[in-house]
C-alpha cells in the first residue's frame, strides 16, 4: 500500500508539472497573439467617407442611412462604419446592414452578435454556419444566429455575421488570428459585416433566413469592391504624395 501511495503521489506531481507547463505555454501564446493584434500597423485606416461609397441600390434592395448614436459609435471602437436599412418588394422585406472597420483589429473581436445581443437581454436560440454560393463562383462563409426576447419570446431576430480580411470572407476571426500568429504583417484591412432582420409574427425562421441570405449574396461583392477600391486609392495616394501640391502650384502659376 505504501508503494501504491508513493506511486500515486509521483503521478500527481508529474500531472501538476505538465498542467503548469501547458498553462505557461498557453499564457505566453495568448500574450504574443494579443500583442500582435494590438499593433496599430496591423491594418490601414479606411476613412468613413470611403465606406459611404457603398451603393444605396443593391440588386432589388434600396437603402437608407440610419444614424447611430455617438455613444454607440464610441463603444464599438471603430474608425469607420456603415449603418443602413435596405428594403425591397415595396418595403415588405427589410434588413439592417452594419459594417465596421478599424485600425486595431482586436477591437472588432469582442463585438460579436452572440456577445452583444446576449449582453443586451436577448437569448440565443439557434446558431448555424453556412456557406452561401456567390455569382462569381466563390462561397460566402457566415454565421446565422437567431435571438429572442420578451415574454413567450415575443421579439425574434435573425443575424447573419461574417468577416472580410483583405478580400477573403470568413466565418469568424480565425483567418485574422492565423495571420497575426504568423506575424506576417500583411493584413491591410479587416471588416465585420452584420445583417439583421426581424421575424414577423406570421413569418417563419426559415423565410427570414432566406431573406437575409439573399441580401448577403446580393451585397457581398459590392462590399468587397468598396474596401478593395479604398485600398487602391490609399496606395495611389502613398505612391504620389506630392501630386496635389504640384498641381496646386501649377494652377497658381
Amino acid at each position: 500500500m505504501a508503494k501504491n501511495r508513493t506511486s500515486n503521489q509521483k503521478a500527481a506531481i508529474v500531472a501538476a508539472i505538465i498542467a503548469s507547463f501547458l498553462m505557461l505555454i498557453l499564457g505566453l501564446g495568448y500574450r504574443v497573439l494579443a500583442s500582435r493584434l494590438s499593433a496599430p500597423v496591423d491594418t490601414i485606416r479606411i476613412s468613413p467617407e470611403a465606406l459611404q461609397q457603398l451603393p444605396l441600390q443593391l440588386g432589388g434592395w434600396t437603402g437608407q442611412e440610419v444614424p447611430l448614436d455617438e455613444a454607440i459609435v464610441r463603444a464599438t471602437d471603430t474608425d469607420a462604419h456603415i449603418n443602413r436599412r435596405y428594403l425591397r418588394r415595396n418595403g415588405l422585406e427589410s434588413v439592417s446592414l452594419y459594417i465596421a472597420s478599424g485600425v486595431r483589429a482586436r477591437d472588432l473581436m469582442p463585438h460579436r452578435p452572440e456577445v452583444c445581443y446576449t449582453g443586451s437581454g436577448w437569448t440565443l436560440t439557434d446558431r448555424r454556419s453556412m456557406d452561401l454560393p456567390l455569382s462569381n463562383g466563390m462561397k460566402l462563409p457566415c454565421n446565422v444566429l437567431q435571438f429572442s426576447r420578451g415574454t413567450l419570446n415575443r421579439s425574434k431576430v435573425i443575424v447573419l455575421d461574417y468577416y472580410l480580411v483583405d478580400g477573403q470572407y470568413c466565418h469568424d476571426v480565425s483567418l485574422l488570428r492565423s495571420k497575426a500568429w504568423r506575424g506576417s504583417g500583411t493584413v491591410d484591412y479587416v471588416a465585420q459585416v452584420q445583417i439583421v432582420t426581424s421575424i414577423a409574427s406570421a413569418q417563419t425562421a426559415h423565410s427570414a433566413r432566406t431573406i437575409i441570405s439573399d441580401f448577403a449574396v446580393q451585397s457581398a461583392s459590392s462590399i468587397t469592391d468598396l474596401f478593395e477600391g479604398a485600398m487602391e486609392d490609399r496606395h495611389l495616394d502613398n505612391d504620389h504624395p506630392n501630386m496635389n501640391n504640384e498641381n496646386t502650384g501649377m494652377e497658381n502659376d
